[in-house]
């Protein structure tokens, strides 16, 4: 082997080990941090210890999420036990919600990939059902109690508490869905603030507590004036954030994008299977009145440190025209980056979504960047844009 081989592997091998040594600590504080929240469950996994695959999965999850940065790490997963434990998101599944404010509005589906022998979990948002912003996105807390119980669904199908297989240390994560945002007959000229308000908290609850659980963004049916948005987009996400989104102006172009489950993707997005409505999966829904909480809070739903502001996408878009797009954006970057204390959901265009939105020189916020223009148009369609649903800092760690 030659010195320069030598060297290479020299280098993969201590880097291996330094990401181990990351994992090994993290597992180390896990007993603190579960005896600071009273609290050991994460999406279904009872954590225990470093050997429990499981809980392997999940602290790699945060770790990716913060970049490799250990105590960010640490910080985030205590916020996030603390949110779990406040809201019992395993409890909102089995609960009902109003089918006149969320009917239509999210699915889950399950797809067998021809090519390999795994199962994709797609995650939908159609934002062309909602007609009425102020009763799906006015009551905040209700709708953030929604949409965690649609991810909590999505999440359920990555099987993590029964997984026997660990993410490979600087190798792809294969406990990750797919989310679609179709944005047919959506208007992208009507900025609303119930939307705004919702979209913004989904981006802060979603960063914060599903960190690395998205592969991939498909905006569907967006108009292709939005094109522009996208070009925008290039200035300020990171490369690593922007391959994760996939903007297209016809639904059908989703097939193409995913050829391995074409048998069983709905026809309307270039697929063979049946429409999503009709085979997937959804909340429990009710035409009865659903009980108001007797504690109502507007600003978020869980105790979340300034510090671990991070933004993640969250609601449907129905009447907000750039909205929904621009929340699509912050919401993955938020699953994509570190986020951190220096910038808020609303504060940068926001073009696809609900990632929050990074600087391309990389800021180590994965909010909108400082240098984005305050006072131009984009930011104000990115400040009402409703958040899309579930991502959070997905793709912090850079790796793919």
């Amino acid at each position: 082997m030659s010195n320069d081989a030598q060297a290479g592997v020299t280098a993969t091998a201590t880097a291996g080990n330094a990401n181990e040594s990351l994992l090994v600590q993290f597992a180390a504080a896990l007993p603190e941090i579960l005896a600071s929240t009273g609290h050991d469950e994460m999406w279904g996994v009872t954590l225990k210890d470093v050997d429990h695959v499981p809980t392997s999965i999940v602290l790699t999850k945060f770790l990716r999420a913060n970049t490799g940065d250990l105590t960010a790490a640490k910080k985030q997963l205590t916020s996030a036990l603390e949110w779990r434990k406040k809201m019992q998101p395993l409890e909102l599944v089995k609960q009902s919600y109003s089918e006149e404010k969320f009917g239509g509005l999210g699915y889950v589906t399950t797809h067998k990939d021809e090519g390999a022998a795994k199962e994709t979990i797609i995650s939908w948002n159609i934002y062309g059902v909602v007609k009425d912003n102020k009763k799906t996105f006015g009551d905040v807390e209700e709708f953030i109690k929604w949409r965690a119980a649609l991810m909590e669904l999505s999440v359920h199908k990555l099987n993590l508490p029964t997984a026997t297989e660990r993410i490979p240390e600087d190798g792809e994560d294969q406990y990750q869905m797919i989310q679609v945002h179709d944005y047919l007959s959506v208007s992208f000229f009507r900025p609303d603030p119930n939307v705004k308000k919702a979209s913004q908290e989904a981006i802060r609850v979603f960063s914060l507590a599903y960190p690395e659980l998205l592969a991939h963004k498909y905006f569907v049916n967006v108009p292709t004036i939005m094109g522009w948005m996208y070009g925008l987009m290039k200035l300020f996400v990171a490369p690593a954030t922007l391959k994760k989104f996939h903007p297209m102006t016809s639904g059908t172009t989703l097939g193409s994008e995913l050829p391995g489950i074409v048998a069983t993707l709905p026809e309307a997005y270039g697929g063979k299977g049946q429409d999503v409505k009709t085979v997937g999966e959804t909340v429990r829904l009710t035409s009865e009145p659903v009980p108001v909480a007797a504690e109502k809070k507007t600003e978020g739903t869980a105790p979340v440190p300034a510090s671990e502001e991070k933004k993640e996408h969250a609601a449907s878009p129905v009447t907000s025209a750039a909205a929904p797009a621009v929340t699509a954006v912050e919401e993955t970057k938020a699953e994509e980056s570190k986020a951190e204390e220096t910038a808020k959901p609303a504060d940068l265009p926001n073009p696809l979504g609900s990632a929050p939105v990074e600087p391309a020189t990389k800021t180590e916020s994965d909010a909108p960047a400082a240098a984005a223009p305050a006072d131009t148009k984009t930011e104000e369609v990115a400040t009402d844009a409703p958040v899309v649903e579930d991502a959070k800092p997905e793709g912090a760690g850079e790796r793919k």
